[in-house]
């Protein structure tokens, strides 16, 4: 059995998810994260030698659509809903910088 996780070691977590958690979260997360940690190691108990890696459960490959051109709505009918618009193009607020370039 691997050893149990600290509430220092939760927060070390917590920090590189950039969640802050309270004293009492620390206390309450680490044997939850102990319990989960311990379900993982039960995995380690089954025999996967013969079992192939694989990236996807399903046999598939190549599900996209082939690659063709067809009419669009056309950029007059894409902005007539929009709640602004100029020169065909969707008007949206600044979020970002104080539009001193790039």
């Amino acid at each position: 059995m691997a050893k149990k996780i600290s509430p220092p070691e939760v927060q070390k977590i917590a920090r590189l998810g950039r969640i802050f958690l309270t004293e009492e979260e620390l206390e309450s997360f680490a044997p939850q994260l102990d319990a989960i940690l311990s379900y993982f190691e039960k995995l380690n108990e089954l025999p996967t030698e013969d079992v192939e890696p694989l990236s996807h459960v399903l046999p598939l490959t190549n599900v996209m659509r082939e690659d063709e051109v067809r009419p669009s709505i056309g950029t007059e009918l894409a902005v007539r809903e929009a709640p602004e618009s100029e020169r065909g193009f969707f008007k949206v607020p600044k979020v970002l910088g104080d539009g001193g370039g790039a």
